[in-house]
């Protein structure tokens, strides 16, 4: 799983560059008073569809916090890559069940079922968040179709905000759909709290990692 303990920062996929930028001193803390500095590395994990990943540990220079510097194609807690469990998520907003998603992606039926059931479990955050941060990027985006669930509500605002920002903003980075979301989300759509209110563009859309 990916990752426990400390307060979690997304990055890039490019591992050298999120080093080089680290240790001049470029990325800065979420607090906005200081800049992050290498302060060793988290355990080394598998994670499926991206690889053994060590997470880098950081400390800010302002509150002294401790941060780990998650990759956005992960997403907090979980052993598979985003795009694996976006796919998901996906599948089950158009009416799939939990069993013949888990065949169509190789995994294993529980782990499937505890994706599905974690967004569920936050799915009117995640739409209510998304929602928001549409009407941010995109001032004349129409409502958005509503579906026979919040889970699919969820999936469809998701789907939305991830292509008005491509839209105002060209290419999203380096970043897929998916990647997109875990960076907005902090790497926590699926954690009990979801995503924060506050959700930052800055990064997915610009050079901060």
């Amino acid at each position: 799983m990916v990752h426990g303990g400390a307060p979690v920062v997304i990055v890039g996929n490019d591992f050298v560059e999120v080093d080089r930028r680290l240790r001049a001193g470029l990325l800065r803390c979420p607090c906005g008073a200081g800049c992050l500095a290498p302060w060793g590395h988290s355990r080394r994990r598998l994670v499926r569809g991206v690889g053994v990943v060590r997470p880098c540990r950081t400390r800010c220079s302002a509150c002294l916090v401790t941060h780990v510097l998650l990759a956005v194609s992960c997403l907090l807690r979980r052993a598979d890559a985003v795009e694996v469990i976006g796919a998901a998520l996906a599948a089950k907003a158009a009416g799939r069940g939990h069993r013949p998603i888990a065949a169509r992606l190789g995994r294993p039926v529980s782990t499937v079922r505890g994706w599905l059931r974690a967004l569920a479990g936050n799915a009117e955050r995640v739409r209510v968040v998304f929602t928001l941060l549409l009407g941010e990027l995109d001032p004349l985006a129409g409502p958005l179709p509503v579906h026979g669930s919040v889970f699919a509500d969820a999936v469809e605002a998701i789907g939305a905000t991830t292509a008005a920002a491509r839209r105002r903003l060209g290419s999203v980075g380096a970043v897929s759909a998916w990647q997109f979301v875990s960076a907005v989300s902090g790497g926590r759509l699926l954690s009990p709290a979801g995503p924060g209110e506050l959700i930052n563009t800055s990064w997915p859309l610009g050079t901060t990692g």
